[in-house]
């Protein structure tokens, strides 16, 4: 194989981009995470130092850089993980900006929820170095990652970000052929999808159906909190794709959910979505 992984590039140091940044450096990768915005980017090294520090690998903080000019954050990369929103005219914008900068040897991964890096693709030169790697946040207690080739991907991309996934000590969930949602998520999608009807519809409160599912599971989450827990914002927009790929009305999201993501409602994030949350106060 050509070039082995090393150093990976974590562009979106958000709520997913930073745990996937901890969950690399815990397995002793170099890792360098950029993020347009300083306070996010803070916030992540905040977090993931904590990470390392709680696990006792003080070591691997000295192997996180933290940049907010991407030239020098792709200066010599060999696997970036994109994982900004979820729009995928501002992830073909990234893909573009990570094509141009990256040496010719970097792999390009999306963490997209719904996308197929086939619809990402165009944006790029290196259409055989492109992956979808799909994590499930927290991944400390969800660690399994999607990994999907688009339409020109070849074998040795996709057996060496494979082979990433198992050294970060993470399950790949391969997808055979093309599909949106992948393995995991597209579960996920029929169940969030029903949820959301029973309480649009007045059927049930939103602590009976995550009740039942958490008797039904044994998880510790219902689908509603886990709903606020990955942002309404989020789920909203993964919803919508699902939508306008399918052009289903029974995949439309209930507008009662759009506008709790207008007024400002986002879940956890902002201590209100689907259930209200006490806001940790600041020292």
């Amino acid at each position: 194989m050509a070039k082995e992984i090393k150093r990976i590039g974590i562009v979106g140091a958000g709520f997913t981009g930073k745990q996937i940044a901890a969950q690399t450096a815990l397995n002793d990768f170099v890792v360098d995470v950029y993020d347009i915005d300083p306070k996010v980017l803070e916030g992540a090294e905040k977090y993931i130092s904590g990470v390392l520090k709680r696990k006792n690998k003080m070591d691997s903080i000295q192997k996180v850089s933290y940049y907010s000019d991407l030239d020098k954050a792709l200066e010599d990369v060999d696997l970036v993980v994109e994982a900004v929103p979820e729009n995928l005219e501002l992830k073909k914008k990234i893909f573009s900006q990570i094509d141009s900068i990256a040496p010719v040897h970097t792999i390009i991964g999306t963490n997209s929820s719904s996308y197929p890096v086939s619809k990402i693709e165009s944006a790029v030169k290196r259409k055989d170095k492109v992956l979808n790697l799909h994590f499930y946040p927290p991944i400390p207690t969800r660690p399994m990652v999607d990994i999907m080739a688009g339409s020109e991907t070849s074998q040795e991309t996709f057996e060496k970000g494979k082979q990433w996934i198992i050294d970060i000590k993470c399950e790949p969930l391969v997808v055979k052929k093309e599909c949106l949602g992948f393995v995991f998520n597209r579960v996920w999608h029929a169940v969030k999808k029903e949820c959301l009807k029973i309480w649009d519809g007045g059927y049930a409160d939103i602590e009976t159906v995550d009740t039942a599912w958490k008797i039904f599971t044994g998880m510790k989450m219902g689908p509603f909190t886990m709903m606020d827990g990955i942002g309404l914002d989020v789920a909203y927009a993964v919803e919508m794709s699902y939508y306008e790929a399918s052009g289903d009305p029974n995949d439309k999201p209930p507008d009662a959910l759009k506008e709790l993501v207008e007024n400002g409602d986002l879940g956890m994030k902002t201590g209100k979505g689907f259930y209200t949350f006490r806001r940790r106060r600041k020292k």
